[in-house]
């Protein structure tokens, strides 16, 4: 008898295939060889016929060369950091696409010099919260923080903040190691719970650089509180630096406690940072905006400083950034304004697409996430399905992430995207969990 091992095509008569030629040009050669020496060593063990070792080579492989996976957001969080935050707008990937060939991002075309860079995105941001004299973009928003700190308070000088505003968020990250790894020294006052306008004037001395308020990200402290607003520490003698977190740019009736910018800055902060890729929709990126006044001054100031080129934003962010602000309503803010009654109507269209599975349409709650409105609650709907589809969603392509409630799969309809319906109709029916 013939050994089935004999029968195996060799590697480069199988790359010669039309077909995965096709797919070496378009993922790389070294990933398709990857997949088909796989599927060679599938059919050796009698796994896979040998004729089949091309089409299997194929279809294990991804639909590009990154490993990341398309996930639908069901989980009802607008801004899911495990899914990277916000989704970038339509005209945010268009934009993509001309930054990631050669562009003009550092030339001046008219006159064939240098030009000036990210001149553009920030003068979109300053349209975009007319209160600010001046803007700057890092790359995230802890760099934000982390240069501020660093030009005005590096080599000693203290940071007053109140000890109920030291926060922690995800993966361990710490606001006070954050600011002391700078070189600035923090000065604490306060208590976790409570902290007045008297706390701040009696630590500053000739040795402060600014005050700083700190958003609180993801938990609320409730009962008896006090806080200070900006406006009762712009008497101080220093700056007020402002880290509202979230990248609320102007107030939103239905996140009455969220800070924004453009009042925050009307209250007296000579500087606001905030996140790209929060609530206002874009890109990963780091906001520093410069009040009337001081503010520009300190913007320049901080533009300058040697470690300012570490932090600099990419073309990608910078193109991606601009259109945020420039082009039409973003997902993120187009989910956090749908009206939970369309949201239940197309709950019910889901549903009417779903014969012979278990499922029903149920009231939801939806939340920003992402560090923004803690404590906030947004109503929903979504499409309710038995426990086991909650994995057999996740294993999909594209992926679909819901959340489990009362044993029940809950897909939340708020952050996913009309026009991804179809796509979430599919994704349930070909899930291999009848009910």
């Amino acid at each position: 008898m013939t050994d089935v091992r004999r029968l195996v095509p060799r590697t480069d008569a199988v790359l010669a295939q039309p077909a995965v030629a096709e797919a070496a040009r378009r993922l790389g050669r070294s990933l398709v060889k990857q997949a088909v020496v796989a599927a060679q060593g599938r059919a050796r063990v009698g796994d896979i016929d040998p004729a089949d070792v091309a089409a299997t080579a194929l279809a294990a492989l991804p639909a590009t060369p990154t490993a990341l996976t398309p996930v639908v957001n069901a989980t009802g969080v607008l801004l899911h950091t495990n899914l990277g935050r916000a989704p970038l707008s339509a005209a945010a990937r268009a934009a993509l696409d001309v930054a990631a060939g050669t562009c003009d991002v550092e030339l001046d075309l008219a006159t064939g010099g240098r030009g000036a860079r990210g001149v553009a995105a920030t003068d979109a941001l300053l349209a975009a919260v007319p209160g600010a004299a001046a803007a700057h973009l890092l790359n995230n928003g802890a760099a934000a923080i982390a240069m501020v700190a660093a030009a005005l308070a590096g080599g000693g000088r203290e940071i007053v903040v109140a000890r109920g505003e030291l926060v922690e968020i995800g993966a361990g990250f710490r606001i006070p190691d954050l600011l002391t790894a700078t070189g600035a020294r923090l000065r604490e006052v306060g208590t976790t719970n409570r902290v007045t306008p008297a706390d701040y004037a009696d630590a500053v001395t000739d040795a402060t650089a600014f005050v700083l308020k700190v958003h609180p990200s993801n938990f609320v402290v409730t009962g008896f509180t006090r806080s200070c607003a900006v406006d009762e520490l712009t008497g101080l003698g220093v700056p007020v630096v402002a880290d509202i977190g979230s990248g609320l740019l102007a107030p939103h009736p239905l996140l009455p406690d969220e800070p924004d910018a453009a009042t925050t800055l009307a209250q007296g902060a000579a500087l606001v940072t905030a996140s790209g890729d929060k609530l206002l929709g874009g890109p990963q990126a780091g906001l520093l905006l410069g009040g009337p006044g001081e503010g520009a001054g300190l913007v320049a100031r901080i533009r300058r400083h040697p470690l300012a080129r570490a932090m600099r934003v990419d073309k990608l962010t910078l193109a991606a950034f601009e259109a945020t602000l420039r082009g039409p309503v973003p997902p993120t803010r187009a989910a956090l304004d749908a009206d939970p009654a369309t949201l239940r109507a197309r709950a019910r269209a889901v549903l009417a697409r779903l014969p012979g599975i278990d499922a029903a349409v149920v009231d939801s709650v939806s939340t920003v996430g992402g560090g923004g409105a803690p404590g906030v609650t947004l109503p929903s709907a979504a499409v309710s399905l038995p426990e086991p589809y909650a994995a057999a969603l996740r294993a999909g392509r594209p992926a679909v992430l819901g959340r489990l409630e009362h044993g029940r799969c809950l897909l939340d309809l708020r952050a996913v995207p009309p026009s991804s319906d179809d796509t979430l109709v599919e994704a349930i029916t070909r899930a291999p969990c009848r009910s």
